[in-house]
């Protein structure tokens, strides 16, 4: 089967975003577009009466909310549930409830009018909000305006659509997404969202693949268009061709197979065919796939990335917040680790100031950011010592580059646990502290690195990018950004040789490891821990039970030898044939 990239190269009827629900399906769009709310700036005679509709339509809109609270605690369950529970709370907000009602009797407008004005001056400032997460939550805060405006005015809501369609909207409410399950969506596809808003949250809940922040989608597809939404790539395909529904057809028919034998691979144990254990654990980028992971019995959560509770909460979390977040974290995979990483500010990541450099990557990133606002990473360690009481927390620190770094932190460690003992707060006194291999110069010191820490972990997509000094983000010179170049695999043999040497494991994250084509030759290098996305976690399984060791031993050495990345391909390739593995990625 040909790659996906081979059907992209041709393609000039794909649409990208960000893939965030798994899945590939096809089907007929339905242009969802929500009706919109029109209020008339009006003077009324009966105040009383004004308010009695007011307050009649706040109780409709409790009720309506309660049934699809119920409706997605059923399908959802009771954390995830959560989202419209926040929602309701606003309809019992004594502050803006009163705020309306004296406008009301002072203005003498119609209650639409002043619900309107009033709940659009909050909208408002998080539409133009810096934060991701506050522009998320403004649709939130329009779903409730919008009830209520409705409710006001006698409207009925209109939610009932054709079976099996595809939806295809500007933008979608959690509610929404709850009540179009109920017509057995296949998918959905929006203009506006990211990874952590509400309809990706609540699309990942119900396994329905989602594709979000298109920005043009319903300017390109039209009603009853078929489509091909690809949920792992962040792909939509238009009124598909031939070739293109034959790909993907093929990737729903494998994927089928492959989910119905990942079903007996949970309670198997993940090791080679000669009988060598590698462990495979989940990288963690959103709270609520915790269960996803502990359902399919991770080894552990090999990287929680702490940078999304910002995006989630839209501001810096004190100490408190994050310390409820990491020990609610750590006692579900308990007795299994967690292994929490710093947070990673700055670069491609998550900004929460706007400052401007000349380049970012190179620029005030990761642990470098963190020494510069020494507060902020100082609550960060607290929290996680707090939430090491079950001793099954690391610490984990990203865009290490020099020794001198890491003392600091050992120092900043030991002066935390300090400050808790006076505050009197249980803690762990010590904790795994670990590191990010991601630039060039902390891999060739691996050795001197290794002797400061308890263990490393390699993230290969920036590792990658700074050696190859390529930004993978850039089509122009994105061919060079390649996992097989030689100059990589001896950078990880190399890494994890000289880690041996110290006695200290070495993980890898990242997307090479959760590339199936890449899994032998990692675990012929010599790796035992991989940590790769939840959906990942049993694809990747099945491939290591599929492989035999001392043959993947072989195939190192030989593409160890190699001085090109078409020879490293070529060798892969007659590996998977010789061993009888099926040649597919991971559906990713």
């Amino acid at each position: 089967m040909k790659g996906l990239s081979e059907v992209l190269k041709n393609s000039d009827n794909v649409i990208n975003g960000v893939a965030a629900a798994p899945g590939i399906v096809i089907g007929k769009v339905h242009l969802y577009h929500r009706e919109l709310i029109s209020v008339d700036n009006q003077d009324i005679e009966d105040v009383d009466e004004a308010i009695d509709s007011f307050r009649e339509a706040i109780v409709k809109a409790k009720k309506e909310l309660s049934k699809i609270f119920e409706l997605a605690r059923q399908k959802m369950g009771e954390a995830r549930a959560e989202i419209f529970s926040a929602q309701m709370m606003i309809l019992d907000d004594p502050v803006l409830i009163g705020t309306i009602e004296d406008r009301i009797r002072k203005e003498k407008k119609l209650p639409e009018y002043i619900v309107n004005d009033e709940i659009s001056k909050f909208q408002d400032l998080m539409v133009v909000a810096e934060e991701f997460y506050l522009k998320e939550r403004a649709l939130d805060i329009g779903d409730i305006k919008n009830r209520i405006i409705r409710n006001v005015q006698k409207k009925r809501l209109i939610s009932k659509i054709t079976p099996g369609v595809i939806v295809v909207s500007e933008s979608l409410t959690p509610a929404d997404t709850i009540l179009f399950s109920k017509s057995e969506v296949k998918a959905f596809v929006t203009d506006r969202g990211g990874l952590t808003s509400h309809t990706a949250i609540v699309a990942r809940s119900l396994d329905i693949p989602a594709v979000v922040g298109t920005h043009d989608a319903t300017h390109t597809i039209n009603q009853g268009d078929l489509i091909i939404v690809d949920g792992f790539n962040g792909h939509v395909f238009v009124n598909p061709n031939e070739s293109q529904l034959k790909f993907f057809n093929e990737k729903i028919t494998l994927m089928l197979q492959i989910n119905e034998e990942m079903k007996d691979l949970v309670n198997k144990p993940c090791q080679t065919l000669d009988g060598h254990d590698v462990s495979v654990f989940a990288n963690l980028d959103v709270t609520e796939e915790i269960s996803h992971v502990v359902a399919n019995k991770a080894h552990g959560i090999g990287l929680y990335r702490t940078e999304q509770i910002i995006e989630e909460l839209g501001e810096l979390p004190d100490e408190n917040e994050q310390y409820q977040i990491y020990s609610k974290l750590a006692s579900k995979i308990y007795p299994r680790t967690i292994t929490i990483r710093a947070f990673d500010i700055g670069g491609d990541k998550v900004k929460i100031w706007e400052f401007k450099e000349a380049n970012p990557f190179l620029g005030l990133r990761g642990i470098r950011f963190l020494l510069e606002n020494e507060p902020i990473f100082m609550k960060q360690i607290k929290a996680i010592l707090r939430a090491n009481i079950h001793h099954n927390v690391h610490f984990m620190i990203p865009m290490i580059s020099t020794v001198k770094e890491v003392l600091k932190v050992k120092q900043l460690i030991k002066v935390a646990s300090d400050e808790l003992n006076v505050e009197k707060y249980p803690h762990s006194k010590s904790i795994k502290l670990g590191i990010m291999i991601e630039v060039p110069s902390a891999a060739l010191m691996v050795k001197e690195l290794a002797k400061e820490v308890d263990f490393l972990s390699i993230g290969t997509n920036d590792l990658i990018q700074y050696i190859m000094a390529v930004d993978r983000g850039n089509d122009t010179v994105s061919n060079l950004y390649q996992e097989f170049h030689p100059a990589i695999l001896r950078t990880l043999h190399h890494i994890i040789t000289e880690a041996a040497l110290q006695n200290k494991p070495v993980s890898i994250c990242g997307e090479m490891a959760a590339d199936n084509q890449a899994v032998p030759l990692l675990v012929g290098l010599g790796f035992t821990s991989l940590s790769v996305s939840p959906s990942a976690m049993l694809p990747i399984k099945r491939t290591i039970r599929s492989l035999s060791f001392e043959a993947a031993k072989v195939l190192a050495e030989k593409c160890l030898a190699c001085d090109n990345e078409d020879d490293v391909i070529k060798h892969v390739s007659e590996f998977f044939e010789n061993q009888h593995i099926p040649r597919t990625r991971t559906i990713l």
